[in-house]
């Protein structure tokens, strides 16, 4: 068994216009002195990151990693969510998702997703020059507006659907497998990719790629009512990446899963600062130590009620309570018995 690597935390939430957040090196003395050991970067995010010459250039890679060990800390993972976002978008979000894009391409669809694809390339190049063997990203969706089977779906919607996707994403796995890096979906609502099955429908039309793996968020699984610890079971193999995100489901007679078009303080299902919720996260640690897991544990705050500083302070203390410092013996070696032949072929009377 291996010990999960952490605390971590996700920059995206946390990046502003104003000090010490506009800059990487003013958020890495922030998450160093807020307890974490490693950041995981949001490539759209110019005062986190110049993606491009992270491409480019390993004299920027080397420099900026330097930025960072003064503070103790090491880049996690890259991430490349909203830039996803953009490789597969259904018409009804065309407007809305225009401002994952800069101004250049927008209201262009092809411009656009030609630009999203480059950046994902970037994004395959960057890691591999910052040494990351994983990154996380988004599916995008051409088929959420059809979530729920009313109207009836038309004959093959889906299977196009999914077919179109994976035709789009398979030439961007292959340039991860180039890089020798994993790309990781996270398994998110609004994505074609929100779940098991429909994580498995993806695979299957990608004839099984190595590079295809998720990304770990039990928050999402909570607000569908989706078992995330037997999630886990079925799909450890494919599980690279980790968000330490909480959530809440409180049943009530008034809406359920889809939310009611209510703001998300007034939600069924919603997220809290870690610790603050209902997810199991004991569990969760000890069933990915279980199964091997190598990755890190990155916060990815997101809350309705509390603040973003006590949420990170309390999200670095909790996540460094939950990792499990694997046991290099048995906890029994004390009454085990040498190898013997002979005397086990006694015992067995053979």
């Amino acid at each position: 068994m291996k010990t999960i690597k952490g605390p971590g935390v996700f920059l995206a939430q946390f990046a502003t216009n104003d000090a010490p957040f506009n800059s990487i090196e003013g958020l890495g003395k922030w998450a160093a002195d807020k307890g974490f050991k490693g950041v995981q970067i949001p490539t759209w995010d110019g005062r986190c990151i110049d993606l491009k010459r992270a491409a480019t250039s390993q004299t920027y890679v080397d420099e900026y990693k330097g930025k960072l060990a003064d503070h103790g800390l090491v880049v996690t993972e890259l991430s490349t969510h909203l830039q996803g976002q953009l490789i597969a978008v259904n018409p009804a979000y065309n407007r809305l998702s225009d401002a994952f894009a800069p101004p250049a391409v927008q209201g262009n669809l092809v411009a656009r997703q030609e630009w999203a694809v480059d950046q994902l390339m970037m994004g395959a190049k960057a890691s591999e020059r910052f040494g990351l063997d994983r990154s996380v990203t988004f599916s995008g969706s051409l088929l959420w507006p059809y979530i729920y089977p009313f109207p009836q779906w038309p004959e093959g919607l889906i299977d196009e659907g999914f077919s179109e996707l994976a035709k789009r994403w398979l030439p961007i796995l292959n340039a991860y497998d180039s890089a020798g890096v994993d790309l990781c979906y996270e398994i998110h609502p609004s994505e074609d990719l929100h779940d098991g099955l429909t994580f498995e429908m993806f695979l299957d039309k990608l004839k099984g790629h190595k590079r295809c793996n998720i990304m770990y968020d039990p928050s999402h699984f909570v607000l569908q009512q989706l078992d995330y610890l037997a999630y886990i079971d079925h799909y450890h193999d494919r599980i690279k990446m980790f968000h330490v995100k909480d959530a809440e489901f409180l049943m009530n007679g008034k809406t359920g899963v889809y939310g009611g078009f209510q703001p998300w303080l007034k939600r069924a299902g919603r997220f809290r600062s870690v610790g603050d919720g209902q997810v199991d996260f004991a569990s969760i640690f000890a069933k990915l130590t279980g199964y091997d897991f190598d990755g890190w544990a990155v916060l990815e705050w997101e809350c309705c009620i509390k603040n973003s500083e006590d949420g990170a302070r309390e999200g670095a203390e909790f996540i460094a309570a939950h990792i499990i410092k694997v046991s290099e013996r048995a906890f029994d070696d004390f009454a085990k018995a040498e190898a013997d032949t002979k005397a086990n072929r006694a015992l067995l009377g053979i």
